[in-house]
């Protein structure tokens, strides 16, 4: 190990755990029930130490092999802060221009891509469709032919004029590291970032080796739990297995010893201009956004039979990683709000709901009246969503409808009048939740508060 990796250690070693970290074990156990989640794991980090560590439920449900922060899980999307690390250590190296141009590294790219850069691909702003269209995920692909595919395909919009979420565009990076670096993109990654930060147990994808502490993916169907689907095809927009401790390494190892200087890091962490000169929540790697008026740095994940989700609150120096082997549950939600048992200025504002119609039999066909009354018990919330959801008798949503950019102060209640036709006879009933800017957080969810029969 050398001399970087036992820094980032000392960094994240010695910490004692607070008595307040037992309500984040309740807040989990309580999560993992109500999505189902067979296994999870955590880390926190405060001002570069690790303040808790810890692993619930089953790593491997028909093993009963348990979770603990050394269980190694599928961390999708999350893969993609190390390809734009990776492009930034090049670039500060000078063999990679930010401005340069995709077709510099690439063969054969259509015309359409002529004014494509590096920055339109970390960034999303590309127009390159999201993934192709014939991805085979039981083949191996290089990623040089996952592109070459999506060459015929037009791009969604000129480079720089939108943003649109793209994976494929991380497989053009991972074929730039490659070109520049002069060895495989996951090569490089791990010899230049993981061996530095001390993360031993963080690889790429495979279905062959023996990984010590490997957790199983799982998904719940309708009839119960299952095995989730075990793709063969590396992909290097969520190419790595990881750890929550691995992570926490890499959270110190950027902001104490990163090998990026400190100008580079916070161009990562910007929000991207577009062309019109407006901007969207996304760096290099990461969304950039705030939540509840604090610097949010971001990013989830999900493959199959897995989810994750890594959030840096950077003025509050507060880091919460989650990994979990379901793919059915978001885990970003469950994220925040251990945030907030750390940082009280983060912890979710609470909300009490109610509902209500003219009457509880109906016709079909004649709209329903659903009034909502939210108020907002403690702390402000600003934009927040309200929506409400009717589910049948075999707890199918049929209606959603939602008021979203709402916003509460404390104390504030604020009452809400949904319309619903429903189609045909029943009962159903009808729930109501209130959620942070984007869905995330949720800050209340009330299922069945009223019963509607339909004649």
């Amino acid at each position: 190990m050398n001399r970087n990796s036992h820094l980032v250690l000392s960094l994240l070693i010695g910490a004692s755990v607070p008595v307040r970290a037992d309500a984040v074990d309740d807040r989990v156990k309580a999560q993992m029930q109500a999505l189902h989640i067979p296994g999870l794991s955590i880390a926190v980090v405060e001002k570069g130490r690790l303040i808790k560590a810890a692993g619930y439920g089953l790593a491997n449900v028909e093993t009963d092999s348990p979770a603990t922060p050394e269980t190694v899980y599928k961390i999708a999307s999350l893969s993609k802060q190390f390809l734009a690390a990776a492009v930034m250590l090049l670039v500060e190296e000078g063999k990679i221009g930010l401005d340069d141009r995709a077709q510099k590294y690439l063969n054969g790219s259509p015309e359409s891509w002529k004014n494509i850069t590096v920055r339109h691909l970390l960034t999303h702003t590309s127009g390159i469709v999201r993934d192709p269209s014939d991805y085979h995920p039981y083949k191996e692909q290089q990623p040089s032919n996952v592109i070459e595919s999506v060459y015929p395909l037009p791009l969604s919009f000129q480079p720089g004029e939108k943003w649109l979420y793209s994976n494929v565009g991380y497989y053009v990076l991972a074929e730039i590291i490659s070109k520049a670096s002069g060895k495989s993109w996951s090569a490089f990654i791990s010899e230049r970032l993981f061996a530095p930060a001390g993360m031993t147990a963080t690889r790429v994808l495979t279905l062959t080796a023996i990984v010590p502490n490997r957790a199983s993916g799982y998904e719940q169907t309708d009839s119960g739990m299952v095995n989730a689907e075990n793709w063969i095809a590396v992909r290097p927009s969520g190419a790595f297995l990881s750890t929550v401790l691995d992570l926490a390494k890499w959270d110190a190892f950027m902001d104490s010893h990163s090998p990026i200087t400190a100008a580079n890091r916070k161009q990562m962490r910007t929000p991207v201009s577009l062309n019109d000169g407006t901007s969207a929540d996304y760096g290099f790697g990461w969304y950039v956004d705030s939540f509840l008026g604090r610097a949010r740095i971001h990013h989830d994940g999900q493959y199959p039979g897995f989810r994750s989700d890594y959030e840096r609150f950077e003025n509050d120096q507060l880091s919460v990683i989650v990994l979990a082997n379901s793919g059915s549950s978001r885990v970003d939600s469950l994220a925040i709000k251990i945030a907030g048992f750390y940082v009280p200025t983060l912890a979710t504002p609470p909300f009490t709901t109610s509902a209500k119609t003219p009457a509880q039999l109906v016709p079909s066909g004649k709209p329903v009246t659903i009034d909502i009354t939210a108020k907002d018990d403690g702390k402000a919330a600003p934009g927040s969503i309200v929506e409400i959801e009717v589910w049948d008798e075999l707890r199918k949503p049929v209606h959603k409808q939602n008021r979203s950019n709402e916003n509460f102060g404390p104390g504030e209640m604020k009452t809400y009048e949904f319309s619903w036709t429903p189609a045909n006879a029943g009962k159903y009933t009808v729930s109501v939740g209130i959620y942070g800017p984007k869905w995330t957080p949720s800050y209340s969810w009330n299922q069945e508060m009223i019963t509607v029969t339909v004649y």
